[in-house]
């Protein structure tokens, strides 16, 4: 994970020593998540025969992380000395994750397929994880939440490169070449992207409640996966996979939502950039315990 994680602290760099501006790294954030990770996506999943049968326990136990990373959030409420909408919006970090790290190593561990199997539990999680997160902050925001889901180009190529596997549609050549090519820049110019978001305050008198949050995220939902996994009978790539998904830091997204919908956009920033960090750590005991 060393290579990935360099990538990231690189476009940390990046951003604060070329002075390239806000505006380019906003474009660039949405060049990825618009396009190259749609594209990265389809041509995984179109290339890889999906057991559905085996996956379906994965995408099981995927849920119920995500449940876990929310009640261990909304259990620990009463003791954290902070406002109802700086919890509102800290409360998507105990849950939500980074995709592009996770396809980041998913490819790097099991290769094609790694990416394909990951990319069918995220388009199937994220509208879970993205329903509680405008959830939890509706009273303070005017975002639909149905567009939002509606327009979610994860959930779009996911359904769509499922649907075209189904049916037994060939992607014809040109085609294929020409995702290939998004897809092989995809994940360098997403973990460059991820580093680029990175964003520091210090808020002591909330620190306690974030270190719960990293860890909750960071330590007890890889933890509840690999429980779960064993207890659901997963194997091989399906059980790594959903112990890697649940390994995954915060991802950026969150912060974006925080300050659309009128958040502590600022708290959710440390929480990312720190998890973000601190997962270096995590992510590769976690991996080395599964390879």
């Amino acid at each position: 994970m060393l290579p990935d994680f360099a990538t990231i602290l690189l476009g940390a760099g990046l951003r604060r020593w070329m002075g390239l501006g806000d505006a380019f790294w906003t474009g660039l954030e949405k060049l990825v998540y618009f396009v190259m990770f749609p594209a990265l996506l389809f041509n995984a999943i179109t290339r890889t025969k999906f057991d559905f049968a085996a996956g379906a326990p994965m995408l099981a136990v995927g849920a119920i992380v995500l449940a876990s990373g929310m009640a261990l959030a909304l259990i620990a409420r009463p003791l954290m000395p902070i406002s109802s909408i700086a919890f509102s919006s800290r409360f998507q970090c105990a849950f939500r994750f980074n995709s592009y790290i996770g396809i980041a190593a998913a490819g790097k561990i099991f290769g094609e397929q790694g990416i394909a199997v990951l990319g069918v539990l995220i388009g199937v999680m994220v509208p879970i994880a993205n329903i509680a997160a405008v959830t939890a902050l509706a009273r303070h925001g005017e975002t639909s939440l149905w567009r939002e889901l509606a327009t979610n180009p994860l959930i779009i190529a996911t359904i769509t490169a499922l649907a075209w596997s189904v049916a037994g549609l060939p992607v014809p050549e040109p085609v294929g070449q020409f995702l290939s090519r998004l897809s092989e820049a995809t994940i360098a110019t997403g973990l460059l992207a991820v580093g680029a978001a990175l964003k520091w305050r210090v808020n002591v008198r909330g620190l306690g409640s974030e270190i719960y949050f990293i860890a909750v995220k960071l330590l007890a939902l890889p933890t509840v996966a690999w429980f779960a996994g064993r207890w659901f009978g997963l194997e091989g790539i399906y059980f790594a996979i959903v112990v890697l998904f649940a390994s995954l830091p915060t991802a950026s997204s969150a912060y974006i939502l925080a300050a659309r919908m009128g958040g502590d956009s600022a708290g959710v920033a440390w929480l990312i950039s720190v998890g973000t960090l601190v997962a270096m750590v995590t992510m590769t005991v976690w991996i080395s315990l599964l390879v």
